[in-house]
């Protein structure tokens, strides 16, 4: 926010772009998602003393600026203030006209931070076990998020319809695909490239409709979903959106502290959605394939984007951690000496307090020393207490950002 966001007499400057905060009768501000707080707080000295807002984030309880409503949304399922948040917002919204300004400040989570679903007799339980089936099914981002967005009052542009004729600004941090904005929190200001049929077909190939809730399964068995804004609507003809920092970013910066160091670097996107252990196998072929290449030097393959690791157990975890002991058992298994490292940029990963894990070609060795199976850890989806055990977890704590998750693996020169 400091680098990409200044004001500038009138205007407010956003990657160069101006637009003037004075002219509007009113200013209304709404941040929604993990990195709602700490955008909010960057932004609101920048304004008119006039504006007001709304934040939607996690953890707000450190934020006490008069001017912002502070709900305390779910994640990753919605709670009872997800959706008298949402509740809140739109109804602002809807009151603004085309003297007002309506600033957005979106992020990663904000798909059950901020959240009401749109039939009536859909109840907040129903709707909070419909993300639990996604987020449990091994459903990409964006694939979660068309299924989300025809079934929310808010996503998928609606909150747009409602601010429509007011003048629309969305700055965003990105947690999904290049090319793929308006999956950002299901894209509640943006036009939805995603429509009924394919929510329908993307449900169907999942196979996971007979697991909704009675309320939402009948809306896709009948198919009575209801179609969201598009392109060229003129919800958006006063719209903006601009991108402040993605997935991309932060593996720039990995890369810089590599490079640093002298490394040989190769960066690897093509797993971007793949299954962990299909992603895992590409990834150590590509640092095999490095280090054959190279002689003398440390090598590196740095990998972003999120992968794919249905729930198959009971245990602790999430896509981070499995990917690292499914890696780890490799690297044993093919005698590669490397280390990998897997991370969430939000500092959460999965159901689990870790952000990711780190191992190498001794992590197996070593955990059977402690009595502790790496194949029956991994049958159980139980990574966390797999890495707890060895004491290579990596724990920071809720970042307040997300920008996808970040890979890393390094084989030393022999």
């Amino acid at each position: 926010m400091a680098s990409k966001v200044m004001r500038r007499g009138n205007h407010l400057v956003v990657a160069g772009e101006e637009f003037d905060v004075t002219s509007p009768r009113r200013i209304f501000v709404a941040g929604i998602g993990k990195a709602a707080l700490p955008m909010c707080e960057a932004l609101a000295p920048l304004l008119p003393s006039t504006a007001f807002a709304a934040l939607v984030a996690p953890d707000p309880s450190d934020f006490s600026r008069q001017e912002f409503r502070i709900f305390s949304g779910g994640h990753p399922y919605p709670n009872l203030d997800s959706e008298i948040a949402a509740s809140y917002v739109l109804a602002i919204a809807e009151g603004l006209t085309s003297e007002d300004m309506f600033i957005c400040n979106l992020s990663g989570g904000g798909s059950a931070i901020c959240e009401q679903a749109l039939p009536a007799d859909v109840s907040l339980p129903d709707l909070r076990a419909f993300y639990e089936v996604l987020v449990t099914c091994g459903a990409n981002i964006v694939e979660m998020n068309i299924l989300r967005k025809h079934l929310s009052r808010i996503k998928g542009g609606r909150l747009a319809a409602a601010a429509a004729p007011a003048r629309q600004l969305t700055l965003y941090v990105s947690d999904v695909p290049p090319g793929e904005p308006s999956t950002v929190a299901s894209g509640p200001t943006m036009p939805d490239e995603s429509t009924c049929d394919d929510a329908y077909a993307t449900a169907e190939r999942l196979g996971i409709v007979s697991r909704f809730p009675k309320s939402i399964r009948k809306r896709f068995e009948e198919r009575t979903l209801q179609e969201t804004p598009k392109r060229g609507s003129p919800e958006f003809a006063r719209s903006r959106w601009i991108c402040l920092l993605d997935n991309f970013a932060v593996l720039e910066s990995v890369e810089a502290k590599a490079r640093d160091s002298g490394w040989v670097l190769e960066r690897d996107m093509s797993v971007d959605d793949q299954p962990v252990e299909d992603a895992a196998g590409a990834l150590i072929d590509r640092l095999v394939a490095l280090t054959g290449s190279t002689s003398g030097r440390t090598v590196a393959v740095t990998s972003g984007g999120e992968l794919s690791s249905p729930v198959k157990g009971d245990g602790m975890g999430g896509r981070n951690q499995a990917f690292v002991l499914c890696a780890a058992r490799m690297l044993a298994a093919r005698g590669v000496r490397a280390t990998v490292l897997s991370a969430g940029t939000d500092g959460i990963d999965g159901n689990s307090p870790a952000a990711g894990a780190v191992a190498d070609h001794t992590s197996v060795a070593r955990a059977e020393v402690l009595g502790m199976d790496a194949e029956d850890f991994e049958q159980r989806s139980d990574s966390y207490r797999f890495f707890k055990g060895l004491g290579d977890l990596i724990v920071t704590g809720p970042t307040g950002n997300n920008v996808r998750d970040v890979r890393i693996l390094v084989a030393e020169p022999s």
